[in-house]
């Protein structure tokens, strides 16, 4: 994990719309960048719908949330529409900017060896830095926990 107080790493990815997004976009503001396995799975699903439940609290208080995996935007699209999800999803087929956020690299699911996105979440504040970070997260009230703690 990144430490609290580090340079979040900068980024540029498309998002479900195939719009290029990146982290300075939104300098001066705080944002969520939450990184998640795999669209349209139990787990992906359930954190993401919690983003979207909790939607309108985080813009109240003026915080951008992001979501990063490695689908590609096509499956991000859909996603997106089935789940009817207002925050934008990046695409990171490459794995890059999850591996400069150390939530990337060989995971163990059925007996199988494998790169992937681990489920973290960091929140970057309005000058750029790690205000928090969130290693291995429950998807189950993990937008709740984020708010409390905002």
């Amino acid at each position: 994990m990144l430490d609290v107080g580090a340079d979040a790493p900068e980024f540029e990815l498309p998002d479900q719309h195939g719009e290029t997004v990146s982290l300075a976009d939104f300098r001066g503001r705080r944002v969520v960048v939450y990184f998640y396995p795999r669209a349209d799975t139990p787990g992906c699903t359930t954190e993401a719908c919690g983003f979207r439940d909790a939607y309108d609290a985080f813009r109240d208080e003026d915080v951008v949330v992001l979501g990063i995996s490695d689908d590609p935007v096509d499956d991000l699209a859909a996603f997106a529409a089935a789940y009817d999800l207002p925050f934008r999803l990046l695409s990171d087929e490459d794995g890059e900017v999850a591996a400069a956020y150390d939530s990337y690299g060989e995971k163990q699911m059925f007996g199988n060896t494998f790169d992937g996105v681990f489920r973290n979440t960091y929140v970057v504040g309005p000058d750029g830095r790690i205000e928090r970070a969130y290693e291995g997260v429950s998807p189950d009230d993990h937008a709740e926990e984020l708010l409390d703690d905002l």
